[in-house]
């Protein structure tokens, strides 16, 4: 899912870089991402990473995404695919705009599966699509990994 991916590249863009929170978003991302990278566009879609972040962390609710929409209209269509709905927003909210959707997206259709990365020393998301629904990791080869051997470590250091 485009959207869904967008969303992920958006709350990923501050990576953790050797033991240093980074911030990638900028111009650049933002025309990668189909942006202008202008700078009221930049300011919006930091607004938007920060709040979306601290939602799916638990350290806010989604009220908070509300200043966000303010002026955004969602007009419907109808195709002879079903409805589609065109939004319009201001040109320097359209990322974060985008973002907060996706974000609606894949709260309606996946509840529970967009999560922070289980490492306390990552600051990744992941969106999980395994059946169970008990993916923990951004990555089981980098953090997933870590994160075991750590475990295992403990428990055999302890003996």
């Amino acid at each position: 899912m485009v959207d869904e991916t967008f969303l992920l590249d958006l709350l990923n863009s501050t990576p953790v870089v050797d033991g240093t929170q980074q911030d990638v978003l900028d111009a650049d991302w933002l025309r990668a991402h189909d942006g202008t990278g202008s700078p009221g566009e930049w300011q919006a879609a930091r607004e938007a990473r920060d709040a979306l972040q601290a939602l799916v962390r638990g350290e806010t609710g989604p009220e908070a995404l509300a200043p966000l929409l303010d002026g955004v209209v969602r007009h419907p269509s109808v195709t002879a695919d079903g409805v589609e709905w065109t939004v319009e927003a201001p040109d320097a909210r359209r990322p974060a705009v985008r973002a907060v959707l996706a974000w609606d997206v894949v709260h309606r259709t996946s509840p529970g599966r967009l999560r922070p990365c289980a490492n306390p020393e990552c600051a990744l998301f992941l969106v999980d699509h395994s059946k169970p629904n008990k993916a923990r990791w951004c990555s089981m080869a980098v953090c997933g990994n870590r994160m075991k051997a750590r475990r295992h470590y403990e428990r055999t250091r302890d003996n």
